[in-house]
């Protein structure tokens, strides 16, 4: 079950996105020294209470029967028109059953309730398996940027609704 997330749970939500994440970073080689600022190691309490508060971003998650949450995704507007999703998320024990796919399918159908027409997302460039994934949901890549901070490149995507 999907159910938005309030200030209560935001505590299980960190444990769940480090815990999603931080597969990604083992196998991209990132590390608390190489990619501080990666969200396995930046995400916190007060990051997602400020992003819930503050940026008025939507929250929700996938719960299980034993009201466990084991999925996430946040949306943040960026214009009257347009949105990101962010830290879309499944705890590793739980991936490939399609609960990924029915968040997305959430966040198109919650986003649309909004008024957003487009939606964006960025990705570690490198991580072809999760481009391909998002392509064949409809996203189209819009392109790369390289950071100093990242030992990576990131890659931007874009969904009309």
């Amino acid at each position: 079950m999907i159910k938005v997330i309030d200030g209560t749970l935001v505590p299980e939500c960190v444990q769940v996105i480090r815990e999603s994440f931080l597969t990604v970073a083992e196998e991209f080689g990132l590390t608390q020294e190489n990619a501080p600022r990666f969200t396995a190691f930046s995400t916190d309490e007060n990051r997602l209470f400020y992003q819930l508060d503050v940026q008025q971003r939507l929250m929700a998650a996938w719960v299980d029967s034993d009201g466990k949450i084991i999925g996430f995704y946040s949306l943040f507007p960026q214009s009257d028109r347009e949105c990101e999703l962010g830290s879309l998320c499944v705890l590793p024990e739980h991936r490939h059953l399609g609960i990924g796919s029915r968040l997305l399918e959430d966040s198109f159908s919650r986003a649309k309730k909004a008024g957003f027409s487009q939606m964006k997302i960025s990705i570690i460039q490198e991580n072809e398996r999760l481009r391909r994934w998002y392509e064949s949901k409809g996203f189209e890549h819009t392109s790369t940027e390289k950071f100093d901070f990242f030992p990576f490149t990131c890659g931007y995507l874009q969904r009309k609704l």
